[in-house]
């Protein structure tokens, strides 16, 4: 059967660890090269994970024509540059979430992307690819909870470290471009609207300047999201989803689990069900997905327009906490 031929950006730690391991057991996904700035490091990585061929730059790997698609999961400030990059060496494009920074930043890539029509190009929010998110959405959308009013997150760990790239102010760290993308999104996915307006309160960290500490309230048509989002918490995470006649729980929401099941419980009246989902990765699905959408020459799972309506949100988060406002 037919694969797509991976090239990876990069030896960041999400790769390594867990989407490459993934994707290499998928049924439309072949791992063919890595590259790293440092040689010795893409050929250790490679080796251990099974790459045939290692490269001492990125532009290395964007040349070489036996490679389909770009996997890019580099730091935030990299995601636009090196994707458009990818994009003109004719390349499909996989890129970890957040796409940029801001709004703005993304347009260059949606313009790149404009260009070149043949070719995919998708956000990494692989989390709305697992069964469990498909079953919260079918039972909120089939009415499970009667109206769905509102949708709360909860999204934290600790993270101190002012060497780790989420604690660098300057090339896209934070909170709120880590795992608030993620609050934006599941309530978007699950209204399946867009806010009309936000308001936000974010504390920043006064050593390292990112934001450390993120609520939010998602204005939406026919209802609210609220989240609260931090890197200096202790671990957790959490998503209720509740209407006028029931309430939807996802238990392991974003970070699910490759090597156990996922529970959803759905409580409709005073019934609660809970529903054990199979073992399922999530980043071998969205490999296979994106694989099988080049080669069936059909749309990605994910669009590039979601991707700028989660932006943008994200922006209107950062101005209603500088302005203390709705936006």
């Amino acid at each position: 059967m037919a694969k797509v031929r991976w090239g990876i950006l990069s030896t960041a730690n999400i790769g390594v660890k867990k989407v490459l391991p993934a994707m290499a057991r998928g049924e439309f996904c072949q791992l063919a090269a890595l590259a790293s700035r440092d040689l010795g490091r893409a050929r250790t990585v490679a080796a251990e994970l099974g790459i045939p061929r290692a490269y001492g730059s990125y532009e290395e790997l964007l040349a070489d024509p036996a490679i389909d698609a770009v996997y890019n999961p580099m730091p935030n400030h990299l995601h636009v540059p090196w994707s458009i990059k990818a994009l003109e060496a004719g390349k499909h494009v996989l890129c970890e979430k957040p796409l940029a920074r801001t709004a703005a930043e993304l347009q260059p890539l949606l313009d790149t992307a404009a260009r070149y029509p043949h070719l995919k190009v998708m956000e990494a929010f692989m989390y709305r690819l697992h069964p469990q998110w498909q079953l919260a959405r079918k039972l909120v959308a089939e009415g499970g909870v009667g109206d769905l009013r509102t949708v709360h997150t909860a999204f934290s760990y600790m993270l101190t470290d002012p060497a780790n790239v989420r604690n660098q102010a300057d090339i896209g760290g934070g909170g709120l471009l880590d795992i608030g993308c993620y609050a934006v999104s599941v309530a978007r996915f699950l209204f399946d609207a867009e806010p009309l307006r936000v308001s936000a309160s974010v504390e920043y960290d006064p050593v390292m300047r990112v934001d450390r500490l993120a609520s939010a309230i998602l204005q939406f048509e026919r209802g609210t999201g609220t989240f609260t989002v931090s890197t200096q918490l202790s671990p957790y995470q959490r998503v209720n989803a509740l209407g006028t006649k029931g309430r939807v729980e996802v238990e392991i929401p974003f970070n699910a689990p490759p090597d156990r099941p996922c529970i959803v419980q759905h409580q409709r009246g005073e019934t609660i069900e809970t529903h054990t989902l199979p073992i399922t990765d999530q980043y071998t699905v969205q490999g296979d997905r994106f694989s099988k959408a080049i080669l069936e020459d059909t749309p990605v799972p994910t669009p590039l327009s979601d991707a700028l309506a989660n932006m943008k949100v994200l922006d209107a988060i950062v101005e209603s906490a500088r302005t203390g406002a709705w936006v």
